[in-house]
């Protein structure tokens, strides 16, 4: 990719992700987290990387996931998506091009996400902590575009009917969290035009 090209998508991007500015939750006791949204291109096409977590983990055990974690005292929420990036993934801090951040979200579990989006160099170069991370594995964001691997799962939740975001991608089933991170950025980079939130 010529550097032209790489400074074309990595604008375009920033600017997609600037305005309108992410939205923030009002101030709650919920654990602060962030994740690392990994983006690159390959043969002309966006990609990201994803993880499947350690069924060992207290948290979200098994799950596919962005790398990232809960922020430490005095972090803030890039530092600490880089932080735990580099500890589960080993992907390095300074390699990472911050493009912006994707509307904060919550989890059931208790926790506040902030999804820190961020440009990795072509050939990205990983390396798993068996004791947190399964599997690491790249998925073109056209792959989440296919209506075809999409699905809107009726479920209930505290006795109400709900809509549950499902991405089905290399045989594996993206949903809650991951899948709404997933929904915002492609709104965000204008590849979806919304749908229904899970």
């Amino acid at each position: 990719m010529s550097e032209s090209s790489w400074r074309s998508w990595i604008t375009e991007l920033r600017t997609r992700l600037a305005s309108p500015p992410a939205r923030r939750l009002p101030h709650d006791d919920a654990r602060q987290a962030a994740v690392l949204v990994p983006l690159y291109v390959d043969a002309g096409e966006l990609w990201t990387l994803l993880t499947r977590r350690s069924d060992d983990l207290p948290h979200h055990k098994g799950q596919i996931a962005f790398p990232g974690g809960s922020l430490e005292p005095g972090e803030d929420t890039w530092a600490a998506a880089l932080r735990e990036t580099r500890e589960e993934v080993g992907i390095d801090p300074e390699r990472v091009l911050r493009l912006g951040e994707l509307d904060e979200t919550e989890t059931g579990t208790g926790f506040r996400i902030v999804p820190c989006v961020g440009a990795v160099p072509y050939p990205v170069e990983t390396r798993r902590n068996p004791g947190e991370i399964d599997e690491i594995f790249p998925v073109p964001l056209s792959a989440f575009q296919d209506p075809k691997l999409v699905e809107d799962r009726p479920v209930r939740i505290d006795g109400a009917e709900r809509l549950l975001r499902v991405y089905h991608v290399g045989g594996r089933q993206v949903w809650g969290l991951t899948a709404r991170i997933v929904q915002s950025l492609l709104v965000r980079l204008g590849l979806e035009g919304g749908g229904p939130p899970d």
